[in-house]
């Protein structure tokens, strides 16, 4: 079964960091090009990063760079968003996507910054 699970979601301080995780199963994310988009209240979901079967990553979102970091770990079957320095506009629903012949995605991990 396919499967794209989240984790590592939560409450955090302005300023503060969160790492979301999300691990694939049912098939290997390493050889898919994988991403993570964020939808806030009220607005349409957004491209914030992207990365390679290779590791080459994207930053799509200018209002990330510099605080966002994508990376993946091909062992743990697993791609990660590594997020400091955390800002209220940062409060949004996180998903991952996975995408090749088919698109494939996660049910979302809820992140909420607070001032």
């Amino acid at each position: 079964q396919v499967q794209l699970v989240e984790s590592g979601g939560g409450l955090v301080q302005s300023g503060g960091s969160l790492r979301v995780a999300c691990a694939a199963s049912g098939f290997s994310a390493s050889t898919y090009y994988m991403s993570w988009y964020r939808q806030a209240p009220g607005k349409e979901r957004e491209l914030i990063e992207g990365i390679g079967s290779t590791g080459g990553s994207t930053h799509y979102a200018d209002s990330v760079k510099g605080r966002f970091a994508i990376y993946r770990d091909n062992a743990k079957n697993t791609l990660y968003l590594q997020m400091n320095r955390l800002k209220p506009e940062d409060t949004a629903v996180y998903y991952c996507r996975a995408y090749r012949e088919m698109v494939y995605w996660s049910q979302g991990t809820q992140v909420t910054v607070s001032s």
